[in-house]
């Protein structure tokens, strides 16, 4: 399969095929798609660059195990959520190794950091998805096919039926108006 020769197509339609097909290549075209990513992730949580090829190699074959179990909407999102997870559970599995015999308080307390960030990432992902809904409809499917589906904005108007300028726009100003319900949730969240 020549991958080059997908590199315009989504992620869904990617994810589509492989759903039709069940063949895994599907899946390594969009695990070569995030590599740097992946390594990215993995390489911020665990620090050391071998343990993260390490990991991207190990997140590669959940995704060719996991993936026939779900139904994926985001790849991207997906992906970086099974690479982060990986990572922690790793930690603290490393952090248990070398305490078997202190309590479990002080394992968190070593990798609190870690979760912390976690934490923060989860709630603002979480804080993303809850806005993006807030859109109206055509600013939320415009958003969701450009930034989460890597669509252009010819594939864009092609998908959608809307004019260039109307998908132009709509991605403006649903990115706008996605950082301003974004920084109020984010505001009222944190208290202030």
């Amino acid at each position: 399969m020549n991958i080059k020769r997908y590199s315009h197509t989504s992620d869904n339609e990617i994810l589509e095929y492989y759903y039709q097909s069940k063949d895994g290549q599907w899946l390594g075209i969009l695990l070569e798609r995030y590599t740097l990513l992946l390594l990215g992730v993995c390489m911020k949580y665990l620090k050391n660059e071998e343990e993260a090829k390490d990991a991207v190699q190990q997140v590669f074959l959940k995704t060719l195990t996991e993936a026939p179990r779900y139904k994926i909407d985001y790849f991207k999102s997906w992906i970086y959520m099974v690479a982060k997870n990986h990572c922690l559970m790793k930690l603290r599995n490393k952090g248990l190794r070398h305490t078997k015999e202190l309590s479990e308080d002080i394992v968190i307390e070593q990798t609190s950091i870690n979760q912390q960030d976690y934490i923060a990432d989860e709630l603002t992902y979480t804080t993303l998805e809850n806005c993006l809904q807030e859109l109206n409809e055509e600013q939320k499917q415009c958003v969701t096919l450009f930034y989460l589906e890597k669509n252009s904005y010819q594939q864009i108007t092609d998908k959608t039926g809307f004019n260039s300028m109307q998908v132009k726009s709509y991605i403006q100003n649903g990115k706008r108006n996605l950082r301003l319900h974004l920084e109020k949730k984010l505001k009222y969240n944190s208290g202030n």
